[in-house]
C-alpha cells in the first residue's frame, strides 16, 4: 500500500482513539498487535488468507484481542482486516504510534530484550534514554529472544546496541 494510504489509515485511527479518549492505550496495544503479527507466521498467514471469509478473520481478531485490549483496539484491528489491509497492519500501527508520540511531544523508542522487563527496569531504561536523547520518550518494549541478553534500543535513526549477541560478535571479530 502507498505511504499516503497508510498515513490516511493511521490518521483516521488516531482520530478515533482521540475521540474515544483512549489514545495511550490504543497506540500501545496496536504496537503490540503489530509486533505479534510480524513474529507469528501462522497468524499473519491466516489474517491475510483471502480464501478465509473476512467475517471469520475478524472473528479470529476479536477472539484473540477480546479481554486483552480495549474494545476500540479490537474494533480498529477488525476494521483493518475487514478493509483487506492486514498486510499493512504493522505499517499502519507504526505510523499511528509515531503520530501519537508527536502529538504528545515525545520520541518513540523501541527497546528489545530477551526477557520481559520489570516496571522498575522499564523506568530506568526510560530515564536513561530520556537523558541520552534530551527528549521525552514513549517506550515500546519488545521481547526478542535473539537479543540473548542486554538491550537494543532504537530511537529515531539512532540504535543503541548493548546486547550480548553484539558483544559476542565484536569479541569474535577481535579474535
Amino acid at each position: 500500500m502507498s505511504d499516503a494510504r497508510i498515513d490516511s489509515y493511521a490518521r483516521a485511527l488516531l482520530e478515533i482513539a482521540n475521540a474515544e479518549g483512549v489514545l495511550s492505550e490504543v497506540e500501545d496495544e496496536l504496537f503490540r498487535v503489530a509486533r505479534t503479527y510480524e513474529s507469528n507466521d501462522q497468524l499473519r498467514g491466516t489474517l491475510t488468507d483471502e480464501t478465509i471469509p473476512v467475517e471469520r478473520r475478524q472473528a479470529i481478531v476479536e477472539k484473540l484481542l477480546g479481554g486483552r485490549s480495549t474494545n476500540v483496539t479490537a474494533q480498529l484491528v477488525s476494521f483493518i482486516i475487514g478493509a483487506g489491509r492486514a498486510r499493512d497492519l504493522p505499517a499502519i500501527a507504526d505510523k499511528l504510534v509515531q503520530a501519537a508520540s508527536t502529538q504528545q511531544g515525545s520520541e518513540v523508542a523501541e527497546v528489545r530484550s530477551a526477557v520481559a522487563l520489570s516496571a522498575d527496569q522499564q523506568q530506568r531504561v526510560a530515564s536513561a534514554l530520556a537523558a541520552k536523547t534530551g527528549r521525552k520518550i514513549n517506550l515500546k518494549f519488545v521481547v526478542d529472544p535473539s537479543v540473548m541478553g542486554g538491550l537494543v534500543a532504537t530511537v529515531g535513526d539512532t540504535v543503541i546496541d548493548g546486547s550480548v549477541r553484539t558483544r559476542l560478535d565484536q569479541l569474535k571479530s577481535r579474535l
